[in-house]
Order: structure tokens, then sequence, then C-alpha cells
């Protein structure tokens, strides 16, 4: 329980603290954003602050939070450190400039960005992942929320393959309709309640396992180096940790939603509690659930190896609230969760591929004519991973390590965007020196041979794909410090202005 206590502080104080540092660094001032300068009345809208807060908390509250720290929490009682310790000085500055810098350049995604910050040959790449990376979350947050849909605690006896593919239709429809209409029609009106809804859920889950704090493992400190081969399966910490537990530590997909409200706020003075403060509360969220994970595996340690965290999840809500309703109530929360971020990435994606083509919003027509494609490449994905046994299971994994290669691509702009202005750019390119060189390591090392059930990868020795993954992640932070100071150097350049007169073949730049 001391661990465990010791991590919420980390987290709490580091919002009073460390985020008001990285405030400062950023230095939010008195200019219009984009809703007051360039309102459109879809995505560029004034919102109500309180909105705003739980807004951008469902968009990235997904299921990383309890399905991931669920998993994750095997690794031992370690992630109750790792966990808040990467959240402040990781996930909550990402999320922080993600949507900072995206306040300051007209409300536009890290693609476009990338173009302005990375140059015209990075940011392809950085466009291709983003954009496949968005359309594996919204597979995987249709999927998941369906299954838990499809449970004994929402439907008792009724559990179907059938019930399955209504679910999925039904979550379908939903995702249409908030990706397609403005952001106030459907998004701004419902996620007040489904943010209560959330909370709740979370609050039950803490109350219920409350009297049993004092069964979670602590630190070992007199062979502190046993603290990291806790897993049952030998899974190594580094990278497999920090793949596991995305959304409670840093998640790349953060990136893709921070500019969504950024779109939406009066006063850049809010960015700190909408983007720094909402990352911090997910990772309390994050470490509820990490406890909840680790009481449930002492009480049914069968679960430990080879249970999905679905059938986990269930067994922990079914243990700690045996109160029917609340249980309801609970899963409801986390099927939220799933489809307050689903229904977002693919809002953001559609955004993604109209500003890379400069296709106007506005108009029906247009949003019908990328909202439909993507919902079909979207379905088959869908298809392909319930059809085949271990489709999911691979779905998964990719799933899992482009998000975090969109970290990278985002912590990429906000090195260069810092270098570029002459501030401290440390704040920003040490997490994505850290995230790059976990995601060189995961796809160098892993495969089906080193990992049970891993996608495929490059399959090499663990210390030879350590090696080679730190010279990558170095060679990558030296480009981006050299980025960064040759833009500080170049006439007319900007890092604060968005000209929406330069087409984005002409790389957003002045020449």
């Amino acid at each position: 329980m001391i661990t465990f206590l010791i991590g919420v502080a980390i987290l709490i104080g580091g919002y009073f603290t460390y985020g008001k540092f990285v405030e400062k660094v950023f230095g939010p001032d008195d200019r219009k954003p984009p809703a007051l300068e360039n309102p459109d009345g879809v995505d560029r809208v004034v919102l109500p602050h309180w909105k705003n807060v739980l807004i951008q908390l469902l968009n990235i509250a997904g299921i990383g939070p309890v399905i991931g720290v669920i998993l994750g929490i095997k690794f031992g009682a370690i992630v109750f450190i790792l966990l808040p310790l990467g959240n402040v000085l990781g996930g909550a500055v990402h999320d922080y400039f993600s949507g900072m810098v995206s306040m300051r350049n007209n409300g536009y995604n890290v693609p476009a960005l990338s173009r302005k910050f990375l140059g015209k040959g990075p940011s392809k790449i950085v466009i291709t992942l983003i954009s496949v990376a968005l359309i594996l979350v919204g597979a995987v947050f249709t999927n998941t929320p369906a299954a838990l849909i499809n449970t004994p605690i929402l439907v008792g006896s009724a559990v179907s393959p059938t019930l399955f593919w209504i679910a999925v239709g039904c979550i379908f429809v939903y995702y249409f309709l908030s990706t397609f209409f403005p952001i106030d029609k459907i998004i701004g009106r419902i996620y007040p309640i489904f943010g209560a809804l959330l909370i709740l859920a979370s609050i039950a889950i803490l109350i219920g396992i409350a009297p049993n704090l004092g069964v979670l493992d602590e630190i070992c400190f007199s062979d502190f180096a046993s603290n990291f081969n806790k897993h049952p399966a030998g899974q190594p910490i580094i990278p497999m940790l920090f793949v596991t537990i995305a959304c409670g530590i840093i998640s790349g997909f953060h990136s893709t939603q921070s500019p969504l409200v950024a779109r939406t706020e009066k006063s850049e003075h809010m960015g700190r509690q909408t983007f720094y403060g909402m990352m911090i509360i997910e990772g309390l969220i994050g470490m509820i659930w990490a406890a909840g994970g680790m009481f449930i595996y002492h009480q049914m340690p069968e679960l430990i190896t080879g249970a999905s965290g679905v059938k986990v999840l269930s067994a922990l809500v079914s243990t700690v609230i045996p109160f029917a309703p609340i249980s309801v109530m609970v899963v409801i929360g986390v099927i939220v969760l799933a489809i307050t971020s689903g229904d977002t990435s693919l809002r953001s994606l559609r955004l993604t591929i109209a500003e890379l083509f400069n296709i106007e919003q506005t108009s029906v027509k247009s949003r019908l004519m990328l909202t439909v494609p993507m919902f079909f490449v979207c379905f088959l994905i869908i298809l392909w991973s319930n059809l085949n046994p271990e489709g999911f299971n691979i779905l998964w994994n990719y799933f899992s390590w482009s998000n975090q290669l969109m970290a990278v691509c985002s912590l990429c702009v906000t090195t260069v965007y810092l270098r570029s202005k002459g501030k401290n750019f440390w704040i920003g390119l040490g997490p994505c020196l850290f995230m790059s060189f976990i995601c060189f390591d995961y796809i160098l090392w892993v495969s089906p041979t080193n990992l049970k059930g891993a996608p495929l990868g490059f399959g090499l020795n663990y210390n030879t794909a350590l090696v080679l993954a730190i010279i990558l992640s170095a060679l990558l932070g030296s480009w981006l410090v050299k980025r960064g100071k040759k833009l500080s150097t170049m006439e007319g350049f900007d890092p604060d202005k968005w000209d929406v007169s330069k087409d984005i073949k002409n790389n957003y730049q002045p020449k």
C-alpha cells in the first residue's frame, strides 16, 4: 500500500510543480485561439472550459488506463512508481504541448504540424504512421467495448456472437454520427454525462478495493533488481511495460485528441488544466485499476497467465462490487472509456486527411467523402480480426506499438518547436529519446520466437536490439536539435503562426 500511495503523491505533486514549470516554459498569453480567430462552426467552436476538460479526459482515457494497466501490473509493484513518473515527466508533457502547439497553429494536427517543423520528407513518415494508427484505434476501440457489452455482467446468459456484432453495429453508427456532425452537436452534449459515469465507475472500484489495499505488493529495496523481473511470462520491462501500459504513462493517441480541444478552448491559460491536468487524472485512474488488477491476481492466481484483459476486468468487478447495479455501472463506465476514444480517433483522422489534402469540412458532401471510406476500411479490419483466431491479439500488439510511435512523432514536433524558439527543449527531447528507444527496441527485438504471441518484428537478439535502439534514438535526437536550430535562423519563420494561405505542398513555410 505504501508504494501505491507514493505513486499517487507523485502524480498530484507533479501537477503542481513540474506542470507549472512546463507551462512557464511554453508561456501562454492572451492571443486569440483558433475558435475565436478562425471559427468554422464545425470543429473550431468555443465550448465552456468545464466541457473541454471532460471532453479531453474522455478523449484520452481509452481502455489503456483500465485493460492496459490490468495487464501491465503483472510486472509488479514497480509499476506503481514507473507509471506516475512516466506520466508526470513524459505523458502529461506530451499532451500539453500537443494541445498548445496546435492552439498556436490554428488547431492543426501533428501530421500537418510535422510538415512545418520536421520538413516535407520526414512528415510523410509521420502522416503514414498516424493515419494507420488512427484506423487501428478505431478498430480496437470498437472491438473491445463490443466484447464488454457481450459479457455476463451485462447480459447474463444471453452472451452470443450475434450480440457482439449487433454491438459493433450500434457503436459504428454512433462513431459515424460523432465523426460527421459538428463537435458541439453530439460530443459537446453527451460527454459531460459520460464524464460523470467514468468518474463514478473509478470511485466505485477504489471503494471496492480500499479494504484490501494492504495486500498490494511493495517495492523490494533489499534486492532492488528483483523488482524488474516479476512478469510471470518473463517479459522484460524494457520495452514491454511501456508498450503495455500506453495510456497511463504516455500515449501517442493523445496527440491526435488534444488538437480537437485546442480548437474549442477560448484561452491559452486554460491549457495546463485541460491538457497536463487531464493526463494526471488519467494516471490516477490507471493507478486505481492497477491496484484492482494486483488484488484480483492475488485472489485468483490462475488469471495471471493467459486470461484476457476483458476476463480479468469482469472478475475484478464481480469480486469487489457484489451489488449488481453498481457493477453494471462500472462496466458501462469502461465501455464509455473505449467508445469516447474510438469516436474522436476517427474524427481526428477525418480532420488529418482534410488538412493534408486541403479539403474544406464545412459542407456535408466533403465530410461524407472522407467519412465513408474511413469507416469501410475500419470495418474490414474488425471483420478480419474476429474471423482470425489470433487476429485480435495481433491487432492489439500492432496498435500498442503504433500508438507509441505516434508519441514519438508528437514529441519530435515539440522538441523542434521549443528549440526553434530558443526555449528549454530538453523537457520534450528527454521523453522523445526514451520513447523512440522503446519503439526501436520493440520492433527490433519482438517476434513470435522471442515473445509468445507477439507480432512480426526483426527478431534480433535482445542485447543487440538494445544497443541499436540507443544508437538510432541518439541519431534522431541529434537531428531534431539541428532541425530546430536551423528553423530558429530561418528568415520569416514563426513557430507560433500558421499561414493558412499557404498550401501543404509548399510545406507551410515561408521561402
